[in-house]
């Protein structure tokens, strides 16, 4: 028996370090032919008009392709370069009404300080289920209304882009002092795991004031 609880710590030791290798080595796999695909006619045009192998072409385009949207990014952070993607997004508007809503969904993804409540929301812990219940949840605060609501998205674990939108008495919202909101993602990715190092400074607090 002890053979055989060796020959399994072993294995899952094993698993546990070939498998996180193995996985990401076809994400990146994966990622690489979806932009290649995607850059697929740049890299045409390239390799016919120079001497260059396909490889090559590719990473040469997806270098064009991140200056241009360097310039891009530093020409709208002008006063001129605001104006005209201003007018741009009108005109974008008007042809293609779809436009707003995925600009808005990339813009909370990618993290608009402007907009996302992944860049300037506030991680939180809430009393979903009343003052006087001990059950807690982990939640991002998204907006805070002038009749003292208080506006949450509370991720689900493991995968926190879902979630549900809850509207609460600001009592029931406990600001967690210090979280950044990528420790707050990583517990949720964890199914909870690290939420005693994510609370520590709450709940020292608490014991504190008891």
């Amino acid at each position: 028996m002890k053979a055989k609880a060796i020959f399994k710590q072993s294995l899952i030791g094993g698993l546990l370090v070939v498998m996180p290798l193995v996985i990401l080595f076809f994400v990146f796999r994966w990622l690489f032919f979806f932009v290649t695909d995607l850059i697929q006619p740049a890299t045409d045009w390239m390799t016919q008009h120079y001497p260059v192998p396909e490889l090559v072409a590719d990473f040469l385009v997806v270098i064009l392709i991140t200056l241009a949207c360097f310039m891009i990014g530093t020409l709208v952070s002008t006063t001129i370069g605001k104006w005209l993607h201003s007018r741009f997004d009108q005109y974008l508007v008007k042809l293609a009404p779809g436009y707003r809503i995925i600009k808005e969904i990339i813009s909370q993804f990618m993290g608009d300080p402007e907009s996302s409540p992944f860049s300037k929301g506030e991680v939180v812990r809430v009393k979903l289920f009343g003052v006087d219940c001990p059950t807690t949840v982990t939640a991002i605060t998204t907006a805070r209304h002038q009749n003292g609501l208080v506006t949450i998205f509370m991720p689900t674990g493991p995968n926190p882009t879902s979630g549900n939108i809850y509207h609460v008495p600001a009592e029931l919202v406990e600001v967690v002092p210090g979280a950044s909101v990528e420790a707050m993602m990583r517990s949720i990715i964890a199914c909870g795991a690290g939420s005693d190092k994510l609370f520590v400074e709450l709940d020292q607090s608490a014991k504190a004031s008891d």
